[in-house]
């Protein structure tokens, strides 16, 4: 892969523990621009607190992070990263918004507090909800819609940021297989047409190992491999996952 340019996140050296449990170790790792990646790891390897502290929502025991360059302490432009977590497209059934009502709260990190929504804003939620195919359901209540609807909302509030990087932790938790591959096919497109840096956790391997240019596998420690279909073995798998493996290898045959 060439690199130019200065990597969106530059970590070197991380370690986080609580009390006396290690969570990661000495994880070192870049994410650049427009790269097409894919986080994996058994629960409890340390994947979701990564993520966590890429977006300064956990401090790592010792180690660097640094952002487009910057130190994360002195990183200020979060709406250039766009953030979906886990089990987003759950929302109660009661839940008094609308999709535009949702697809809005995407600006409000671009606007003072209690600014008007301007023009400019407008476009940026008009086009993030075009982009994720939820316009015709602006006037919805969100918690009337399927999962695979919602989980597109929730991508569509993040993009109305224009962010340059989108992370995605465990999105298709609770959606349907044609929603999945939907889903997966709109990632690859806002990634191929946008140059948004993608990057998202899964346990999905199947379904994107044709698709992504790098695999992280975070288990405290991290494994970064060039070429996603070389670890897509079972002893591999087994390692890194342990009895899980030959149901995500059988998951892998099926597509």
């Amino acid at each position: 892969m060439m690199k130019f340019k200065a990597p969106i996140f530059d970590i070197k050296n991380l370690d986080f523990r609580v009390k006396s449990q290690k969570i990661l170790s000495n994880v070192s790792l870049e994410i650049f621009q427009s790269e097409y990646i894919a986080i994996i790891g058994p629960n409890g390897g340390g994947k979701t607190t990564l993520i966590r502290m890429l977006l300064g929502l956990d401090k790592p025991t010792s180690g660097d992070i640094r952002i487009f360059g910057k130190k994360i302490k002195n990183f200020k432009e979060w709406h250039k990263i766009g953030y979906v977590p886990q089990r987003a497209s759950h929302v109660d059934s009661s839940f008094p918004a609308t999709v535009l009502d949702i697809v809005k709260m995407g600006r409000t990190s671009q606007r003072p507090l209690f600014g008007s929504f301007s023009d400019e804003d407008e476009k940026h939620v008009h086009d993030s909800m075009t982009k994720m195919d939820v316009l015709h359901l602006q006037d919805k209540m969100v918690g009337t819609l399927s999962g695979g609807q919602r989980q597109r909302v929730m991508i569509a509030r993040a993009l109305a940021s224009s962010p340059e990087i989108l992370i995605l932790d465990e999105p298709n938790t609770g959606v349907d297989m044609v929603s999945q591959n939907r889903f997966y096919a709109l990632l690859r497109k806002l990634n191929k047409d946008d140059g948004i840096t993608i990057v998202f956790i899964t346990h999905d391997i199947g379904v994107i190992a044709d698709d992504i240019g790098r695999l992280f596998t975070i288990n405290e420690k991290a494994t970064i491999c060039n070429n996603p279909k070389q670890i897509l073995s079972c002893d591999e798998m087994s390692e890194l996952y342990g009895r899980e493996a030959h149901l995500l290898h059988m998951h892998k045959h099926e597509h």
